[in-house]
């Protein structure tokens, strides 16, 4: 079986994997150990230590580098532990050009963590690719971008930003937690890295933490790699096991992702107490026509502002919901509420959050795969 020639659906079943060795068993069993015994000071059977590597977290990498289109995977602890590690591949003095509206997580990794071991980050609006030219530099290494964005949905040109990156011999990673490879392949636009929070759409199921990255070329997985043993911060079997599940199941439930969150973005968009959704399906959302052509669909993630702008109208909202779950996280099966500015992205400060659109009012939705009429009404009675 040539696995390069599988259509996606088929990837989310059968990439990367092989049936277990000792039992045949179809799935990879969970391999719940720290160590293996060696014949021989150095003679092991491929494993040798957990951290290093474990067959179930091998199972899980192999289909994270098929599904992305890549040749390397590595699991993480979180979706934080894969940034940590491509941030590690910089050094003192080295320059980051980053979106202005991402994941607060992200933000305050690279500002409270990073910025004091020399590192500049620079973060910039990039729905016109053309910006970023401006602040490269002999300095900068790396150009960091989520598309859609979290949670603005904006959309950025991946092909666009690769082009330049490559000119300048930057290295570009995308974070394509929100689209997953259901809806984009970075990696085919140009990047040089992927990663995910696959403790959202990857797993799906909010029953698991857990990050990946995906690149295609061996000198840079090396380095990656050898960060991921370094640090440590990897994938455990058990986790490793629960993503591997999530994927397979992935096609279908980005499919009712899809469907539901246009249902949800459409009935939101003609509500008489919204001012604004975000949603990157809208002809009129900004770089609609880009997110058709890079994307196979519009995914299932949501922003919307009532009108007023009423802090204490958006939480009394959330708090009125009964089939959305008012909590942290995004991408399970079923739907969620949040409040980005007291809660994912209250790290950023009030008025650099604002400056990208994430007002006090601002309500994301991660809508699941329930019945969209029930998922509707209950926005009706909480409206």
């Amino acid at each position: 079986m040539d696995e390069k020639k599988l259509k996606f659906n088929s990837k989310t079943i059968h990439g990367g994997q092989r049936p277990d060795k000792a039992y045949g068993a179809v799935m990879p069993p969970i391999y719940q150990t720290s160590t293996f015994a060696q014949t021989t000071p150095g003679g092991h059977s491929g494993f040798e230590y957990s951290r290093s590597g474990n067959p179930t977290r091998t199972a899980l990498e192999n289909a994270l580098a098929s599904i992305e289109n890549g040749n390397y995977g590595l699991a993480f602890a979180s979706g934080l532990a894969a940034i940590d590690a491509v941030i590690k591949l910089l050094g003192p003095g080295d320059e980051v050009i980053s979106t202005n509206d991402l994941y607060g997580g992200s933000y305050r990794l690279f500002k409270q963590v990073f910025e004091k071991y020399g590192i500049k980050f620079h973060f910039i609006g990039m729905q016109n690719a053309s910006r970023i030219a401006e602040y490269i530099n002999d300095n900068t290494k790396l150009i960091w971008i989520e598309t859609p964005t979290n949670p603005m949905m904006n959309i950025i040109d991946i092909k666009a930003v690769a082009t330049i990156a490559q000119e300048n011999k930057v290295l570009l990673a995308v974070d394509n937690t929100f689209a997953t490879p259901y809806l984009q392949t970075p990696l085919d636009l140009g990047a040089d890295m992927v990663m995910h929070s696959a403790t959202k759409y990857l797993g799906g199921h909010s029953d698991v933490v857990a990050g990946a990255l995906v690149v295609k070329d061996k000198e840079l997985a090396d380095r990656l790699y050898f960060i991921q043993n370094a640090s440590g911060a990897v994938c455990g079997p058990m986790d490793s096991f629960l993503v591997l599940r999530g994927i397979k199941t992935l096609h279908v439930r980005m499919q009712r992702h899809c469907e539901n969150g246009e249902a949800v973005a459409r009935y939101l968009a003609q509500h008489e107490k919204v001012e604004k959704v975000y949603w990157p399906g809208f002809e009129d959302h900004p770089n609609h026509e880009v997110a058709k052509g890079q994307m196979k669909g519009f995914g299932g993630m949501i922003s919307f502002v009532t009108k007023g702008n009423n802090y204490g109208e958006a939480i009394k909202i959330v708090e009125r919901l009964k089939v959305f779950t008012l909590a942290e996280s995004l991408g399970g099966v079923e739907s969620l509420a949040g409040h980005p500015a007291s809660m994912t992205h209250a790290s950023i400060p009030k008025e650099e959050r604002e400056k990208s659109g994430v007002v006090d009012a601002l309500i994301r939705l991660s809508v699941g795969i329930e019945d969209r009429r029930d998922l509707i009404a209950d926005l009706e009675q909480a409206l």
